[in-house]
């Protein structure tokens, strides 16, 4: 390399934007020191606002399980009624696709951008498909009549999401041009902000749309909406991250109609089409359909994308590329029903409408007919046909050169019926899409070129499908997609062509087509290739030869070294010779290589030149200076027959992937990391020994592959580096290569499992231990995912599906058998079918334990035996909950649920994982009626109820009693021997033995002596059992979604049946009436009463036997002095009312002078305060000063 490189120089701008800003003079002489914050406290402040900010930006840690094709964004629009849902979500469409739909029906999907796709789903306001939405929606567009104001279904939804995940919301005022006041709509908006605000978040997104202009909200409105939507970033949801989900876009009925006919109410086998989100789908797995109950998957396969995003990377979409998916919206013209698809012309047409414009019928009452379009004509065409399609195509010919003779379809038919050596048509596979979009440019990207195989010519290279190869030509004509299917199906059939035209038709047509690689090297029959007698094989690369379709995607493979079994030098010429001729066929010679003998190849080998000269070659597959030198010893075992690479089709090495994996029970250890995922079966097993054995590779070839494998997996290790180049290849056996292997994998495992990284070599202690909890747990949860990518990388799909399932992103086409009939019957587009995967501890049932709370807004108290509509994972469910409260020594039964706190419930339903949300519905006023979380699935929780025995005493002596009515038998008794008793008073017992009469009588202890009227009590607690009753809500499969109608509750009961609320007459509150108690005098002896002094004497004077003389005689005032005592008692009366109007006013006029007075006070104070302040801060400055001139 030249040492005096001289790099391009840099170019001052001299026009545009970036030569026209001011350049700034000082900028050099900026010192950031200059520039620091002076005063400490400021520092404090900023560093302690720096690390808040910090602190608020994080949040729990999730697996983000987004694949690299995700699948479309649900975008839910949710809305009271008349709040312009559908206006909205039209004009949303129209802004991504220019389409205009006229009704929506279900989802629609449309492709937003280059990597992002919508899909719309409008809410109907019915409580089940709220539910359903919050369950699955990405993003929620609240719909609002600002005219109106929040209505109470807008707080039932977001009560829902609180308690569902709650995903991303953005709200939308509608109706704003019913405004006419300007400061009104203002105070409207700032007002529904706060109050929206108040609900979400404090800066939640709310738009405002004004009115609608030709059945759409305006263009730039809509554009702004659009763009917060594209720009929006989605946080992953617990369930979602946990669960997988399909949300079913279309569906089919594929009973067979002969079941039906016999027996319409029998159950239906239902196909649904849908994108996967959340985890992988396995097949077999038990799902819930709200609304429909419990299934299992019987079948599931991957279908070709509908709404693809842009194959070509360009900075914006083109309008052919804005793509629309809604099967059961009348998108361009085409309704998807459960039995066809109707074509929507609008229009009344018959055979007989004139199509032309004809002058001179035009009058007043011939008025001008409508010129009909193109498409239009073609459907009047085929309402007019006499000749079914079919029988055109029988009559039609097709001639491909001029000098050729035109061929039909029959002709078709005998030639692949009648010919020795026929060229069958394969179907068209939809995974080739994938591949023909990239590669062509043009604008039709679904055309394909047909591809032939000659089943007599290459006997040793047909297709995998040998099902496919062999089915009837007349089936394959039915399922051509593509006018190329008609073409020429050989060379024979064009027979009046002359060499040059032949030459140069395959030339120019065979070349074009995609290429099989794997087949074209070893072939389909790898018997007559890996043969159990161990003789030498090989195949080469035919790049003029006629291929089959490959299903995987050619841009992913990869070369490697070809494995031959023997050694050339253990054949002769003439076996050698007979083996090529069974093998080749007859066009199998490439005339770009050059022709080498097989002697000069066994002079390179013998040499050992070609060791030397292995590492000047491109290796892609692996790294060959790595592998081990054992493996690489048996002379040619990884040459060719040209000296040369061979190019192997992914689809191979991921067979022998999977075939590596299915024997590692007896090359590895337990402890080993080299073993697949542990969904690995015996029957997986079984089947792909199996499969080994039908592709016809023997156990030699097998070890041979898994070698290279195994030191293609650990080729980055410096250890088996260095064992591997201080190891004596030429003496060493494959037994102690494997053995020395295996020990390398057990200590990377161990200092993997040790070290908790991925790479053991390379760990940082000191950068680990200052990273926060918060970067450690990302990244682990990268390290893992590359992990679980990593594992399946080069594994095939079909046994990616099989081992993981499938993934999120694919569009699936999922069949359930045994589904019942009513929801076919009355299937509603408008009502969304969610196809959620349970995982294996959901399908059991249980007692569940849920922390509860009333809803504040809903009207009564829940009653514990009142059933209960519960929303918990994708099940919507009727149960009977138990209140109860703990107070950490047990589990109390509440009658009713408390007023303003949370409570325990027990309920029998569906095990679920603790931490998930659920909510309530019961009434149809505000139908949330509690909110709560799952605690624990503990089956064993005991719920008690208090219970009082009250008794009461016949016989007392001291501080014992005979108490009865209490038990009634002497069992009874002895079961409660030792228990604590106590009477109303509080006064303490114990239950001793049994008295004989009357029965159910004991003796019992007390700490003092009771009374007869005493009453005693034992307070004893009894097990209640919660009761078993799960009744799943099925409003899919009625008429009336809303009209599902579950157990009463009791008082619904007793009102429609009549009967009154029964009444125990010892719970009754009846009023207290208690005898005045008479006590006796005080008796003192008179000896007492002579000693004590005359104040404590009792004074007793004796009842007098007759009155006394003023009592017999009473005072008669004279009239003249009834008159002066009233007139005294009112003006005396005048008297007081005048002191306590005095009284008052002089309280009122001290308040208001004590309050000035305190505020005086208060300023006076302040006053003082300030002066004291400030003479001290003065006197204590004089006092530092002399100190320090003291000094």
């Amino acid at each position: 390399m030249d040492t005096n490189q001289v790099n391009k120089g840099h170019r001052v701008r001299k026009a545009g934007a970036s030569a026209k800003k001011p350049k700034h003079k000082n900028e050099k002489q900026n010192n950031p020191k200059a520039f620091a914050m002076q005063s400490g406290i400021r520092a404090a402040k900023m560093a302690s606002r720096k690390l808040e900010k910090q602190e608020k930006k994080l949040h729990v840690p999730l697996v983000d399980r987004t694949p690299e094709i995700p699948p479309p964004i649900i975008v839910a629009v949710v809305g009271p009624p008349q709040t312009g849902k559908t206006t909205l979500i039209k004009s949303l469409v129209r802004r991504y696709t220019k389409h205009t739909l006229n009704d929506i029906r279900g989802p629609v999907t449309v492709v937003s951008a280059k990597s992002q796709r919508l899909t719309f789903i409008e809410a109907v306001n019915d409580m089940n498909s709220l539910i359903d939405v919050a369950k699955i929606a990405d993003l929620i567009l609240l719909t609002v009549d600002a005219s109106f104001g929040f209505e109470m279904e807008t707080f039932e939804f977001l009560n829902i999401l609180q308690t569902h995940g709650f995903p991303k919301i953005m709200g939308v005022l509608t109706f704003l041009d019913r405004f006419k006041d300007s400061k009104k709509l203002t105070n409207t908006k700032k007002k529904l902000k706060h109050r929206f605000w108040n609900e979400i978040y404090q800066g939640a997104k709310l738009f405002y749309l004004s009115g609608v202009i030709n059945g759409r909200y305006p263009d730039q409105e809509v554009l702004n909406l659009s763009r917060f939507i594209s720009v929006m970033k989605f946080r992953p949801m617990v369930w979602h991250n946990s669960h997988p989900y399909v949300f079913a876009d279309r569906l089919e009925d594929v009973t067979d109609r002969e079941l039906i006919s016999k027996n319409p109410k029998t159950d239906r086998s239902v196909i649904f089409y849908g994108y996967n989100r959340g985890t992988n789908l396995k097949v077999g797995a038990q799902v819930h359909i709200p609304g429909a109950g419990d299934f299992f998957i019987s079948e599931i396969e991957s279908q070709t994308d509908p709404c693809p995003f842009p194959t070509k990377q360009r900075k914006r979409l083109d309008e052919k590329q804005k793509l629309i998916y809604a099967p059961m919206s009348d998108v361009g013209g085409l309704i998807f029903d459960k039995d066809a698809v109707y074509i929507n012309v609008p229009g009344n047409f018959s055979s007989n409408q004139q199509t032309l414009v004809d002058s001179e019928n035009i009058s007043e009452d011939n008025p001008l007919p409508i010129e009909l379009g193109q498409g239009e004509q073609m459907v009047m065409k085929l309402q007019s046909a006499d000749v079914p399609a079919t029988d055109k195509l029988k009559n039609s010919q097709f001639m491909l050169f001029s000098e050729s003779n035109p061929i039909n379809a029959q002709s078709l038919q005998n030639i692949n019926s009648d010919s020795p050596g026929p060229r069958i048509r394969r179907p068209y596979n939809s995974q080739d899409e994938s591949y023909s979009q990239a590669d062509d440019d043009s604008d039709d990207d679904n055309t394909d070129e047909t591809e032939y195989y000659n089943t007599t010519e290459n006997n040793a290279y047909d297709s995998k499908n040998d099902s496919d190869l062999n089915t009837d030509a007349k089936d394959s004509l039915s399922f051509a997609d593509t006018e190329s299917e008609y073409e020429l199906s050989s060379d024979e059939d064009v027979s009046s062509l002359n060499g040059k035209i032949r030459a140069n038709f395959n030339n120019s047509y065979i070349p074009n087509r995609k290429i099989n690689l794997m087949d074209l090297v070893y072939g389909n029959n790898k018997k007559n290739i890996f043969s159990s007698d161990k003789k030498f094989t090989e195949t080469a690369e035919l790049r003029n030869s006629k291929g089959v379709d490959n299903n995987e995607d050619s841009d992913n493979d990869f070369f490697k070294l070809k494995n031959n079994l023997k050694s050339h030098n253990s054949l002769n010429d003439s076996e050698k010779h007979e083996l090529e001729s069974e093998i080749k066929p007859k066009n199998y010679f490439d005339s770009s290589r050059a022709s080498i003998s097989y002697s000069e190849l066994d002079e390179w080998v013998e040499n050992g030149a070609y060791n030397d000269i292995k590492s000047k070659f491109l290796s892609t597959a692996f790294d060959t200076t790595e592998l081990d030198d054992a493996s690489l010893s048996k002379n040619d075992e990884y040459g060719s027959e040209n000296g040369d690479f061979e190019v192997l089709s992914e689809n191979n090495d991921n067979e022998n992937d999977s075939l590596t994996n299915t024997d590692s029970e007896s090359d590895y250890s337990d402890s080993e990391l080299a073993n697949h995922d542990s969904n690995y079966s015996d029957n997986e097993n079984s089947d792909s020994s199996a499969s080994i054995e039908d592709s016809g590779i023997d156990s030699d070839s097998f070890e041979t592959i898994k070698n290279i494998k195994d030191s293609k997996k650990i080729d980055n290790s410096d250890d088996i580096h260095n064992s591997q180049t201080n190891t004596d290849v030429g003496d060493s056996s494959d037994d102690e290569i494997l053995k020395k292997k295996k020990e390398i994998l057990k200590r990377r495992f161990d200092a993997q499992y040790d070290t908790k990284t991925s790479n053991p070599d390379e760990v940082d202690k000191e950068s680990a231990d200052e990273d926060d909890l918060y970067t450690l747990q990302k990244a682990e949860f990268m390290r893992q995912s590359e992990i679980n990518k990593a594992e399946f990388l080069n594994d095939s799909p079909e046994l990616r599906e099989k081992i993981e399932g499938f993934r999120p992103g694919q569009y699936l086409r999922i069949k359930i058998e045994n589904v019942p009939y009513e929801m076919i019957e009355f299937f509603n587009p408008y009502y969304p079918i969610v196809i959620g995967g349970l995982l294996s501890s959901e399908t059991k049932f249980g007692f569940v334990n849920v922390r509860i709370k009333r809803h504040r807004w809903f009207g009564r108290i829940l009653k514990t035996g009142n059933p209960l509509i519960f929303s918990v994972g994708w099940r919507r469910f009727q149960t009977i909950p138990t209140y109860a409260l703990s107070d950490r020594i047990k589990t109390r039964m509440l009658k009713y649920t408390p007023e303003h706190m949370h409570c325990l419930a027990t309920f029998y339903g569906p095990i679920t994982a603790p931490n998930t949300g659920f909510c309530c519905v019961q009434t149809t006023n505000f139908r949330i009626c509690a909110t709560g979380v799952v605690l624990d699935n503990n089956a064993s929780t005991e719920i008690v109820k208090k219970l009082k025995l009250v008794g009461t005493p016949f016989k007392i002596h001291k501080n014992s009693a005979y108490i009865k009515n209490m038990f009634n038998s002497p069992l009874e008794v002895a079961r409660f021997e030792g228990a604590q008793i106590r009477t109303v008073s509080g006064i303490r017992g114990q239950v001793k033995k049994a008295f004989k009469s009357p029965p159910g009588s004991f003796r019992a202890t007390f700490e003092d002596k009771i009374l007869m009227s005493d009453i005693v009590f034992l307070r004893a607690w009894h097990t209640i059992k919660p009761k078993k009753f799960y009744n799943p809500v099925t409003s899919l499969l009625l008429e009336d979604k809303s009209k599902w109608q579950g157990m009463r509750q009791i008082a619904e009961i007793r009102r429609d049946s009549g009967v009154k609320v029964p009444s125990n007459y010892n719970s009754h509150y009846k009023p207290i009436s208690r005898e005045q108690r008479r006590f006796n005098k005080l008796q003192i002896p008179k000896s007492l009463q002579a000693q004590l002094p005359y104040k404590s004497k009792p004074k007793n004077e004796s009842k007098r036997k007759s009155k006394s003389y003023l009592d017999k005689r009473a005072v008669v005032l004279e009239p003249e002095e009834k008159k002066i005592k009233t007139l005294i008692n009112e003006i005396n009366l005048l008297k007081r009312d005048k002191t306590e109007k005095r009284k008052r006013k002089d309280q009122e006029s001290r308040a208001k002078y004590e309050q000035k007075l305190n505020k005086e006070n208060e300023i006076s104070e302040s006053k003082m305060k300030r002066l004291k302040k400030d003479f001290f801060r003065k006197q204590g400055k004089i006092d530092t000063q002399k100190a320090k001139t003291s000094r």
